[in-house]
């Protein structure tokens, strides 16, 4: 065997457990005994020690040495990327900073789940801090000098910056707090009334996910507190949540999560346990999830469909008509979760947690100044209070298990979300008539070829780029939720 041929034997092992860590980290939001939360914490933090040293194994540099990348293919040459960049970043990082992160990181997430059920803050704080206090270190090891915040961003988002995404959201960040006024001060649509049967809820997320390609003999529906998507490959599992009074919340959870995780399963079987084997970046993750979710199941052409099965599943639930359904599904309203934010008003939940985060990595916040940080500045972009801490500060998972400069993603999906609907749009002009008739598989069909398959072969911009013709920016996301909330609300 060649090196790259013992790298890449040795590369899927390490792709192999690092397949089963996530696995353990999908029961712990699933199937877990609520009393196993320490245990886990110790198996986490041993598989992460395992994994730890195959990454910055010497025999990689050794092999990555030998190996004549003139004789690769693209693909290779990708592979090698990955592994480079992966073997570098894990040197940096000790050992046991490495396993005492992932301990501390799985125990935190029991004790904020706990905290927000008491809605308590204070009961988190401790823990917070020693969190923050670890990825700082994390930070600084991988940084060697230079920004802490960029190189914990770069986990998540390679190759983009703190100040690239300030200036991206500073251009947005005017246009929606204007916009949204707009509507607020406009003629709000109908709510949605009534109750819903949960266990039909959860069979028409099911058709759902399988209306927008979800293979489900390699994948799972299950429920969760926070909806997510895990896994790679031939076993990709999804979660969403119920609510009786509103089961939008479940239909588009799924859809949302239906997203990522047909990206993973369109990725091509060639990359499979290989660093190509997995979505390039969480913004181009997030761009999949948002396209679903929104340009496509939030579109007039769909929600007329949907609108048929509702129907179906739940006979008479009293709305008249499919335009009716189309705007309440599209009904701007206040609220205190991201996650159930609508789509004009998602990326200001998202803004205000990147620039808290950038804060605290900074050193320019203190954790005990948090709660309130957060406060001052919802009142400031949504024009009320925060009623309680579940609602504010302790709604999100994210900073418990320590995924600082992971948020910005989502606002940076949206994004390409929407440069990617323009293209998708402008390539298939009657998508529109197969919507209508719950036909999502052109647009589906479009994003696997020129984005989903190729995994991580090109770098997130570059992808973007290919599969649009042009450079991400903002303006297409702009252009779209003026243009659609601007006939919804008649502004």
């Amino acid at each position: 065997m060649s090196a790259f041929d013992d790298l890449m034997a040795f590369q899927r092992e390490t792709e192999a457990l690092a397949q089963i860590a996530g696995r353990l980290g999908w029961d712990q939001e699933t199937m877990m005994p609520r009393g196993a939360s320490a245990q886990r914490g110790e198996e986490m933090a041993a598989v992460e020690g395992v994994l730890h040293g195959r990454r910055v194994d010497p025999r990689i540099a050794g092999w990555l040495e030998m190996i004549d990348e003139g004789h690769l293919d693209d693909a290779g040459s990708a592979q090698l990327r990955h592994i480079r960049r992966s073997h570098a970043r894990a040197s940096k990082v000790p050992a046991a900073l490495a396993a005492r992160l992932a301990r501390v990181t799985s125990e935190a997430q029991g004790i904020w789940a706990e905290a927000r059920e008491a809605d308590d803050f204070k009961a988190f704080a401790p823990t917070l801090s020693e969190v923050i206090t670890l990825k700082r270190e994390e930070g600084m090891a991988l940084a060697a000098g230079a920004d802490i915040y960029d190189a914990m961003l770069d986990d998540y988002e390679p190759g983009a910056t703190g100040a690239e995404l300030e200036a991206m959201f500073g251009a947005l960040r005017p246009e929606l707090t204007r916009l949204r006024e707009a509507v607020r001060n406009a003629e709000a649509p109908p709510k949605l009334e009534g109750k819903f049967d949960e266990s039909a809820q959860m069979k028409l997320t099911r058709q759902l996910a399988k209306t927008f390609g979800y293979d489900m003999s390699m994948g799972r529906v299950d429920k969760a507190v926070h909806p997510f998507s895990s896994g790679s490959g031939l076993d990709v599992r999804i979660t969403t949540r119920t609510n009786e009074t509103d089961p939008f919340n479940c239909f588009y959870s799924t859809i949302h999560e239906v997203g990522h995780a047909c990206y993973e399963q369109g990725i091509d079987r060639a990359y499979l346990l290989t660093p190509l084997g997995a979505g390039v970046s969480m913004g181009v993750h997030e761009s999949q999830s948002r396209i679903y979710e929104n340009q496509l199941g939030r579109s007039r052409a769909f929600t007329g469909w949907l609108f048929g099965q509702m129907k179906d599943a739940f006979g008479d639930f009293g709305v008249a008509d499919e335009d009716t359904f189309y705007r309440i599904v599209n009904r701007v309203s206040d609220g205190y979760i991201r996650t159930e934010a609508d789509e004009l008003q998602y990326n200001l939940h998202v803004l205000m947690r990147f620039d808290l985060e950038r804060a605290l990595m900074g050193g320019d916040l203190q954790v005990d100044d948090l709660e309130a940080a957060w406060n001052d500045r919802f009142k400031a972009d949504f024009g009320y209070e925060v009623d309680k801490p579940s609602n504010g500060v302790l709604q999100d998972v994210h900073w418990s298990v320590g995924l600082f400069g992971y948020f910005p993603t989502y606002s940076l999906g949206n994004v390409y979300a929407g440069c990617l609907n323009e293209a998708l749009r402008k390539d298939l002009p009657d998508l529109n008539s197969h919507l209508t008739a719950g036909d999502t598989s052109a647009a589906t069909g479009w994003l696997r070829q020129n984005v989903q398959s190729h995994g991580g072969l090109y770098q997130p911009k570059d992808l973007i780029a290919r599969a649009t013709g042009t450079a991400p920016s903002e303006a297409p996301l702009l252009t779209y939720l003026t243009s659609k909330f601007g006939e919804l609300y008649s502004l």
